[in-house]
């Protein structure tokens, strides 16, 4: 396994992360603590939760995957050796969650983080993250920028001095950001340097893959000259990356055939990208996945790259994309796709 800084933090936090929201949904109890398992085992020390995972989010099962993390936990007695993030979820249309006025303000933002701490059965987590922007802006493949002038939402300074609160209390490590665009992040680390007990953000859990390189415009130089590095989420784009679903095919139990509503990566430019990408992968005798995965590895502004797995055979194959360094003519072919059909899926 490979390590990175989080941010200018000391932590050094595995290449790739360990994704949860499949847990309580997908996943058993049982099978989150074997993915736990191995993937410890294999040096991944970086978790990523939510407070309203699993997904597709509903009611009766929203906060059983810090569930099975907090579980892992009590039966391992291995907290220590576990970075942990988790995500507090602003506006929605969630109403089971904070009666769906979630907003980053202090009673929100310390009732979230509560609720996930007695989840989790600990006192503490390394990262918590803001899990999309209070405010109206373009996120989740929204693109073009409408402005609101009447959109009211909690100043990002306010936000800033709850966390660092809780950070002085000892509840929280660092923070970060997640579906966060290049202004939301200056912003943020401007009001950090203005007041010593504000803390700076440390990530931005945003999506990447060979299907959405949208954070290379922006954000990336954001990530390297200000030491804040992407935390990649849907490096595989729903498993689409894979080839598993070109052909129309829906295999038995997975995601996208489960739950047709996640179609972010399923339109036609998306399918045509993914075919010349599996191409590429056979001619250079690769597995799709990990030429996808390690493709988002190796990028400079990537802190950790979050897989996701419902199998340990899946879990193993992502992990493994650790080891493989793409060749200058696997990258020249990659690039020469992203030319044709540019970020297909923002």
């Amino acid at each position: 396994m490979e390590y990175r800084k989080l941010g200018n933090t000391d932590l050094n936090v595995s290449v790739i992360c360990l994704g949860t929201m499949t847990w309580g949904q997908q996943n058993t109890e049982q099978d989150a603590h074997d993915q736990m398992d191995f993937a410890l085992g294999r040096g991944v020390n970086f978790f990523d939760a939510a407070e309203m995972y699993p997904v597709p989010p509903k009611a009766e099962t929203q906060g059983r995957t810090e569930a099975c993390i907090g579980s892992w936990f009590a039966a391992r007695k291995n907290r220590d050796q576990v970075i942990l993030a988790t995500k507090v979820a602003g506006p929605s249309h969630m109403t089971w969650i904070r009666d769906g006025q979630t907003k980053f303000n202090r009673t929100h933002i310390r009732q979230a983080l509560e609720g996930s701490l007695q989840r989790l059965q600990t006192d503490y987590v390394d990262l918590y993250q803001l899990h999309w922007p209070e405010r109206h802006t373009n996120m989740f493949g929204q693109l073009g920028y409408t402005h609101d002038p009447h959109d009211q939402f909690t100043p990002l300074a306010e936000t800033l001095d709850v966390l660092g609160e809780l950070v002085a209390e000892g509840k929280i490590r660092y923070v970060g950001l997640s579906n966060e665009t290049p202004w939301g992040a200056m912003q943020f680390l401007h009001l950090a340097e203005q007041v010593p007990s504000r803390p700076r953000m440390m990530s931005i859990q945003n999506p990447y893959s060979l299907l959405n390189r949208s954070y290379e415009v922006g954000l990336a130089e954001v990530s390297i000259r200000e030491q804040i590095g992407l935390l990649a989420y849907s490096p595989l784009a729903f498993g689409v990356l894979s080839g598993k679903y070109l052909g129309g095919k829906r295999p038995e139990g997975a995601r996208i055939t489960l739950f047709p509503v996640f179609d972010r990566y399923s339109n036609e430019p998306s399918q045509q990208a993914t075919e010349r990408y599996v191409d590429i992968a056979k001619r250079h005798g690769l597995s799709p996945a990990q030429m996808a995965l390690a493709f988002v590895n190796q990028q400079p502004f990537v802190t950790s790259n979050i897989i996701g797995a419902t199998t340990i055979e899946q879990l193993k194959e992502n992990i493994d994309s650790i080891d493989i360094k793409l060749s200058d003519a696997v990258l020249h072919d990659i690039n020469h796709v992203h030319q044709l059909i540019s970020n297909p899926a923002p």
